[in-house]
C-alpha cells in the first residue's frame, strides 16, 4: 500500500475543504497525545552480580538467569541439562510474546545448532539443526532444490521456537509448519538424548512436534520437503466489507490467501499466491514498515475523528492490484520484519471465523487509537496433540499493537469474543488460558501433561507461564 505521507495530507486537506474546515482545538489537542503505556521500557532488565540479563523480541518478556549457555553441540546441551541444578529454559530468536522462555535458572541459548545437516536424495528429507532460522532454512534448502511446502510471514524465528509453538502460514489445504517434521532428537531432563520418530516413539512424536519446549531440549529435527517451487503473488485494496463477503471464496481459490484490515479505514489488503511456471519477475520492495509509518501517521493527526479518517484514507489509498509478480516460494512467502510489536492470535473454528472477525472488527474500532493491521489466515488441520489445528480448519484472527503502546485490551475486550467462539490461542502470543480453560480445548491435553511428567517428573523444564498452563505448583 505506496502511500506518502504527503498524499495522506492532501488527502485530509482535500477532505477538510470539500466538507467541514478541521476544528483545530480537537486537532491540536489530540496530535499532542502521547499513545506510549507507562510501563514501557526497551532495555535489558538490570541483572544482579553474577546473573545474566534477557529479554524477549518485544521487551514484554524478561529475565535475569543465572546463566545463559551457549551450546555448539548436543553433548553439550547434555552436559547443561544434566547438571544444571534448578530449573532450565530453552530459548532461540526469543519471538514469542508468552512467557515460555523466562527463567530464573539456566537458560539455553539453542542458536549455534544450526544449519543443514544431511539431505536424503532419495525421500526428500533434510536433516537441520534446531537453532536454524528460518530464512537459514529456507536459503539452504533453495540452494539444493528443496522447499518446504508453506511458510510464516515472519522468518527470524528457529525452527525450535517455530515448531514448539504451532507457528503457521496461510493456505486452506496447508498445514502449520510442525506438520512437516519426520523427526527430532530430544534432550531429556536427564540429560539423555532421545532419537524420535511416529514409529520409534509415537506419543513423544505426537506431544512434540508441538512441545512448547516443556519435554526437553530439542538439538535437531528431520524435516519432510518438496522440490522447489515458484509462486505468482498478488496484492489488492478493496472495501474491508467486500473482501470478508469474499473470503471463504478466495480461500478456496487460492493455494494461499490472507488479508489484512486497516482498523478505522474501512479498507483491507488481500494477497494471494498460486504456483507459477516460466520466468519470475522478481519480488518488488518491501513496504510494509512505510505502511505502518503512514497508518500511525494517520492516526497521530487524525484519529480524534473516526469519520475524517475513513475519508482520508479512502482518498489516499489506491485501489484494485498494487503488487504483481513471481519469484521463489520462500522469497514471497516470508519476510523480515524490523517493526516490533506485540500481538494476540487466536486460531477460530473455520464456521465460526468469519463471524468472530467481524466482532473483533467492531470491538477494536471502539478505540481511536488502534492503527496497527489485523491479519487473517486460513489452516489446514494436522494431528499433532498440542496442535491448534487438530480439531480441523481453522481461520487465525491477529491483533497487534505498537510495541510501546498499551495492549491490555487484548485480554479484557478480544480475547473474550476469540473464547466465546470455541477459539485456541497461538502458543507464543498473548493469551491468558490456564490448565482448566486448555483441558476442554484439548483431547489431548490430558495425555500431553501425563508424558511431561513421566519425561520430567521434577519439574526441570518449568517456569511459571508452563506451571500456569499445565496446573503445576511452581517452585523457584
Amino acid at each position: 500500500m505506496p502511500v506518502s505521507r504527503r498524499t495522506i495530507l492532501l488527502a485530509g486537506g482535500a477532505v477538510a475543504a470539500g466538507s467541514a474546515a478541521i476544528p483545530v482545538e480537537k486537532h491540536i489537542s489530540w496530535s499532542g497525545r502521547d499513545f506510549a503505556r507507562t510501563d514501557y521500557d526497551d532495555d535489558y532488565p538490570e541483572a544482579p552480580e553474577g546473573e545474566e540479563s534477557w529479554m524477549n523480541w518485544s521487551g514484554v518478556q524478561r529475565a535475569t538467569p543465572t546463566e545463559i549457555s551457549l551450546p555448539v553441540s548436543e553433548d553439550d546441551v547434555s552436559a547443561v541439562v544434566a547438571s544444571a541444578p534448578g530449573h532450565v529454559r530453552p530459548f532461540g530468536s526469543g519471538h514469542s510474546f508468552t512467557g515460555l522462555a523466562p527463567s530464573e535458572g539456566v537458560m539455553v541459548d539453542v542458536s549455534r545448532l544450526t544449519g543443514m545437516k544431511a539431505l536424503d536424495a532419495t525421500t526428500g528429507q533434510a536433516v537441520f539443526g534446531a537453532g536454524t532460522r528460518l530464512f537459514q532454512m529456507a536459503t539452504e534448502l533453495s540452494e539444493v532444490g528443496r522447499a518446504l511446502p508453506n511458510l510464516p510471514d515472519i522468518d527470524v524465528q528457529t525452527l525450535a521456537g517455530s515448531f514448539s509453538t504451532a507457528t503457521h502460514g496461510t493456505g486452506e489445504t496447508l498445514t502449520a509448519l510442525h506438520d512437516h517434521v519426520a523427526g527430532f532428537r530430544l534432550v531429556t531432563a536427564t540429560g539423555d538424548v532421545l532419537d524420535v520418530t511416529r514409529e520409534s516413539h509415537p506419543d513423544i512424536f505426537a506431544a512434540g512436534r508441538v512441545s512448547l519446549g516443556a519435554l526437553g531440549v530439542i538439538t535437531q529435527y528431520t524435516l519432510k520437503t518438496v522440490p522447489s517451487f515458484n509462486l505468482h503473488r498478488k496484492v489488492w485494496v478493496e472495501p474491508i466489507d467486500d473482501l470478508i463477503a469474499r473470503a471463504e471464496d478466495l480461500a478456496g481459490t487460492h493455494r494461499n490467501f490472507e488479508f489484512y484490515y486497516f482498523p478505522h479505514t474501512g479498507y483491507g489488503a488481500a494477497i494471494s499466491h498460486d504456483l507459477h511456471k516460466g520466468p519470475v519477475t522478481g519480488r518488488g520492495d518491501d513496504i510494509d514498515d512505510e505502511t505502518l509509518d503512514q497508518l500511525k501517521m494517520l492516526r497521530n493527526q487524525f484519529g480524534w475523528s473516526p469519520w475524517l479518517r475513513r475519508k482520508i484514507i479512502g482518498a489516499a489509498l489506491p485501489k484494485g492490484t498494487i503488487e504483481d509478480f513471481s519469484d521463489s516460494s520462500y522469497k514471497l512467502l516470508s519476510t523480515t520484519r524490523p517493526t516490533k510489536f506485540n500481538e494476540m492470535e487466536y486460531h477460530l473454528p473455520r464456521e465460526n471465523g468469519i463471524k468472530a472477525l467481524k466482532q473483533v472488527i467492531a470491538q477494536l474500532e471502539t478505540h481511536k487509537h488502534v492503527f496497527f493491521p489485523m491479519e487473517v489466515r486460513f489452516i489446514a488441520p494436522d494431528d499433532a496433540w498440542l496442535s491448534p489445528f487438530n480439531s480441523g480448519p481453522h481461520i487465525s484472527v491477529a491483533i497487534h499493537a505498537a510495541v510501546d503502546e498499551p495492549y491490555d485490551y487484548f485480554y479484557s475486550e478480544i480475547e473474550p469474543i476469540h473464547r466465546a467462539n470455541g477459539g485456541r490461542p497461538h502458543w507464543g502470543k498473548h493469551h491468558s488460558l490456564g490448565k482448566d480453560e486448555l483441558m476442554l480445548l484439548y483431547p489431548k491435553f490430558g495425555n500431553f501433561l501425563a508424558l511431561r511428567r513421566e519425561l520430567d517428573p521434577a519439574g526441570k523444564f518449568l517456569n511459571p507461564h508452563l506451571a500456569h498452563m499445565f496446573g503445576e505448583t511452581f517452585d523457584a
